[in-house]
Formats: C-alpha cells, sequence, structure tokens
C-alpha cells in the first residue's frame, strides 16, 4: 500500500539511481503519472515532460482500440493489426481520427504546458512513468510511439500492475521496474491510501 502517488514515486527513484548518471529524461503519462514522475525527476535531477496517447477506436465500437497516436515533436500512430486485419473502414478513417485525437493531445499539452515544445529524446535516456497499469494496452501504444522516436535507453517505471501486464510489457521496454505485482489486482486505486483524482491545477504545479 501506498500513501500517496508522491510516495510511490520516491521509492520508484530509489530503483532508479542508477539512471542518473546517463542525464535521463522523465516522461509522466497524465494525470496520476505525472505525480509520481515529478518525485524520480526531481530525485535524477532530470526534465520531466508529458507522453500524451489517445485511442482511436472502431466508429460503431470507440471503445474497441484500433489503434492510438502518441505525442511528441512527430507524433506517431500505432495501429492494433489484429483488429485492423478483421474491418473494413473508409479509406481516410484512420488519418481523419488520428487528427481529431492528435488535436485532443494538443489542446491538453497546451493547456497544462503552455507553448514548451516536447522534449527530443533521441539518443537520451528515457524513463516513461505511469501511477500504475492494468491491462497495459494504452501503455504499449505509448511506449510503440515512443520507441519510433529514437531513444538510446527506454525505461518503464510504474507503481503496480498485475503480473501477465508486467511480462507483455517486458518486450516493449530495455528495462521494467515495477515495485509491486499481486496476482489479485482489482484497481490500481486498491494499493494507494490517497488516490485522489487529479485536477488540471495540480498537473500544471508539479509541472511548474
Amino acid at each position: 500500500m501506498f500513501d500517496d502517488r508522491a510516495d510511490a514515486g520516491r521509492q520508484l527513484a530509489g530503483r532508479l539511481e542508477g539512471c542518473a548518471g546517463s542525464a535521463p529524461i522523465v516522461l509522466a503519462l497524465p494525470r496520476g503519472g505525472v505525480a509520481v514522475a515529478r518525485e524520480i525527476a526531481d530525485a535524477l535531477g532530470a526534465p520531466l515532460d508529458l507522453l500524451m496517447v489517445r485511442k482511436i477506436g472502431l466508429p460503431w465500437q470507440p471503445e474497441l482500440a484500433l489503434g492510438a497516436i502518441v505525442d511528441g515533436a512527430e507524433p506517431q500512430t500505432v495501429i492494433n493489426e489484429d483488429v485492423a486485419a478483421m474491418v473494413r473502414l473508409p479509406a481516410d478513417y484512420i488519418e481523419e481520427e488520428s487528427r481529431r485525437q492528435l488535436a485532443e493531445i494538443e489542446r491538453r499539452r497546451k493547456a497544462w504546458l503552455g507553448d514548451r515544445a516536447p522534449l527530443d529524446v533521441a539518443g537520451r535516456t528515457v524513463i516513461v512513468v505511469d501511477d500504475g497499469i492494468a491491462t497495459g494496452a494504452t501503455t504499449r501504444a505509448a511506449l510503440r510511439g515512443l520507441r519510433r522516436r529514437k531513444p538510446a535507453h527506454l525505461v518503464l517505471a510504474v507503481p503496480v500492475a498485475p503480473p501477465d501486464t508486467v511480462a507483455k510489457l517486458q518486450a516493449e521496454v530495455d528495462d521494467l521496474i515495477c515495485l509491486e505485482t499481486p496476482r489479485d489486482f482489482g484497481a490500481i486505486g486498491f494499493f494507494y491510501r490517497d488516490f485522489h483524482q487529479m485536477t488540471d491545477d495540480e498537473v500544471m504545479a508539479l509541472l511548474g
């Protein structure tokens, strides 16, 4: 049980001390991941940025992920080929939906970070942080999109995730740090005493 996201971040930072000498960049998955990542970035003396991802759903079943778009200096669209092979869509659907979701990413980035441009991760050690992972589908898309931006070393750091999700995500990164891997998972919030819904003001304050 973690007291709150900051407590989880401090515990993760202790496991990531070896990254300090490689001048890492810390990328948080908002909103909850920002509070965890802030502690890690401070401990490592690293810059903190956001890694935002938006699902591209099917027109008639938006909750089913056809793919996702991941932000950055050059946003990346990641397609779930298994789903794409089973459906027929208008030729321009993915392009149009990607554009719509990217506009929402840019709106949120501007609200939280103003005009600050995404950090260039090429050739750098990059630590991706969230407050926990359940199924890992969104995280997998984010990591695959980020990998195309050519980081030298990619690390995923989370406080808690079920063991099968951790096993699936191992192949997407160079290192994976997960403090707790309970078999009876339930929900991320079960492992925090304070797991309140973070506000935009909190996110902006943590990003400085």
